[in-house]
């Protein structure tokens, strides 16, 4: 009888000591009620989309994280026929090879610039890089103080160095987070997964 006991005892601890390890393991499922951003931080969401598949992304992260939201609308928009990147004599073609032809402006500005904490800098990828329509943006926008998150969108291109080189355009200013690239397709609980494994 003593001897069973012991062998009960013997179980019921290997369970603890089972049951302990799996409740201080490192990857742990996150709720869906974990918030994607502080409480207490202003966001933007800033976007230059020629298909519509950048807006798509931006969309969803401003759903997720309550952000306003400021799509970069140009003087001189793509025509479908600009962004034939199979057509040497394309616009997107030529601004490519030669980026004197880049005289890219947009429309209007951000209000109130300086009350946002985080901002999110969306793009589609361009010869690897980021469009270079969100350029002049990040020139002409101080960023200090600010997290800024890129997100790309492209068929197969990875997001590469194109948030890096962003933040050297934007002088070094502010705290430039590795970026994502995603499908036009990305579900809502790709981005929400994204967001909440960001550290603000």
């Amino acid at each position: 009888m003593n001897r069973f006991k012991w062998e009960i005892a013997g179980v019921i601890v290997a369970l603890g000591v089972l049951v302990s390890a799996c409740g201080n393991g490192s990857a742990k499922a996150v709720s869906q009620d974990t918030p994607v951003v502080p409480a207490d931080k202003k966001v933007l969401v800033v976007y230059y989309s020629d298909t519509g598949n950048t807006k798509a992304v931006a969309d969803k992260i401003a759903k997720e994280t309550g952000a306003d939201e400021f799509r970069l609308e140009l003087t001189k928009p793509y025509t479908e026929e600009n962004l034939d990147y199979n057509d040497d004599d394309s616009r997107v073609s030529r601004e490519h090879e030669n980026p004197s032809l880049r005289h890219v402006e947009y429309t209007g500005d951000v209000a109130n610039w300086k009350d946002y904490d985080i901002v999110f800098i969306g793009y589609p990828i361009w010869w690897q890089q980021a469009a270079w329509t969100v350029e002049p943006f990040v020139k002409n926008h101080d960023f200090s103080g600010k997290t800024v998150v890129p997100f790309a969108t492209s068929a197969m291109s990875d997001i590469g160095d194109s948030g890096k080189n962003l933040a050297f355009l934007a002088g070094g200013n502010g705290k430039w987070l590795d970026g994502e690239r995603f499908s036009g397709k990305a579900s809502a609980a790709e981005v929400r997964e994204w967001l909440q494994s960001l550290s603000f």
